[in-house]
């Protein structure tokens, strides 16, 4: 059911202005609808695209209510935002999305337990909150493991990982009192994917290709698509993802990673909210996942997707930026997204790259031609 039609000319607010705020508003004016963004940094990605800019933090309850007066609709750009603000709008009919998609991909537990509740493999876990409850856990889970944080962490913060007995050590320094953690079976995957894939405010699903991610020192450095898994496994990967959105009620642009070994997939982390490994989309396809999203929340039907045969989206970092503005004239074949981000940080992701074509053979060419691989 859809609550409302916003339509062009109305005004979309985004909590945070980020790059995925940016992206989403570049769309969001290609439609011909109006922008405010509330971020605490002065001149973020966002803001230099948007009609309007509330500096504030995300949990100042005062600029959210002006956010709120500004817009006819509600969006937020990543998941670390504060909950009870987005309760706030959504109490106001102004947040499509609604609050239990922020509620579960906040907290790692209810991540695992929502998953599970839908039916889905998810690896063996266990919530600790002492080094002796993890020692304890490590009897049934076994090595090698990960411990995580049940809340935050991201691009491979908030997680330490024991190969043996003797790393457990290093938990003692990790595990801090009165916090809660989970630890979990390490999974010797084939491969990580991701399945980004939005649905409308009526239930319909629209899946973008699958993508393979590749990591460097727990960033992700690359997703390629198509991901190399056979026929088989993208069916599991779309019915699961599709009993995960009638579980949640997601509306909107959501995001699944997954890790594949054989022919069985585990979920290992949800995004609700478009995704690094989705930003291929803009170029790949006949409509990006920001798009879409924008339609999702405004309460217009998703388009059919259509794609290229083949893409990479490879990250450009803060140790990477000027290597490529530097030399920007001797790319060919290339796209690039710079973020607008003042402080090039050196793992900070700074924009990204797209190169499509008829396979990825081709594509890994030009990646060669261009010296990227050299990064």
């Amino acid at each position: 059911m859809i609550s409302k039609v916003i339509r062009p000319g109305d005004t979309i607010g985004i909590l945070g202005g980020g790059q995925l705020g940016r992206m989403m508003a570049v769309a969001a004016k290609h439609m011909g609808y109006r922008v405010a963004v509330l971020d605490p940094t002065e001149d973020c990605p966002c803001a230099q695209v948007a009609d309007l800019h509330i500096q504030g933090n995300y949990d100042d309850l005062e600029a959210a209510e002006q956010l709120s007066e500004a817009s006819d609709v509600i969006t937020y750009e990543f998941e670390n935002v504060d909950l009870e603000v987005a309760r706030q709008f959504e109490e106001a009919d102004k947040l499509p999305q609604g609050a239990f998609s922020l509620e579960v991909t906040q907290n790692r537990a209810k991540e695992k337990a929502v998953a599970a509740e839908a039916g889905l493999p998810v690896a063996d876990y266990e919530i600790i909150e002492s080094v002796d409850e993890l020692k304890e856990a490590l009897q049934s889970i076994g090595f090698p493991s990960v411990v995580k944080t049940i809340s935050g962490g991201y691009d491979g913060k908030g997680q330490l990982k024991f190969e043996y007995e003797e790393d457990v050590v290093q938990a003692k320094d990790f595990i801090k009192d009165g916090g809660r953690y989970i630890i979990e079976k390490w999974l010797a995957f084939d491969l990580e994917i991701s399945q980004v894939f939005t649905r409308a405010q009526d239930g319909n699903i629209q899946y973008f290709p699958i993508g393979e991610n590749v990591h460097r020192h727990q960033i992700l450095h690359e997703t390629r698509v198509p991901a190399g898994i056979s026929s088989q496994v993208e069916k599991k990967v779309q019915e699961a993802v599709s009993a995960l959105a009638e579980e949640m009620n997601i509306v909107g642009t959501f995001a699944v990673e997954m890790f594949v070994k054989d022919e069985d997939i585990y979920i290992n982390e949800m995004a609700p909210r478009p995704h690094n490994s989705g930003h291929y989309t803009i170029e790949a396809c006949s409509v990006s996942q920001f798009e879409q999203h924008v339609r999702a929340i405004c309460g217009l039907p998703l388009l059919p997707v259509h794609n290229f045969p083949s893409a990479v989206m490879i990250n450009v970092l803060g140790k990477h930026r000027d290597i490529l503005l530097g030399k920007l004239e001797e790319y060919y074949g290339i796209h690039l997204h710079d973020y607008g981000k003042k402080d090039s940080r050196s793992t900070r992701k700074m924009g990204h790259l797209t190169i499509i074509g008829n396979n990825l053979n081709e594509i890994d060419e030009i990646i060669a031609e261009n010296n990227i691989h050299m990064w």
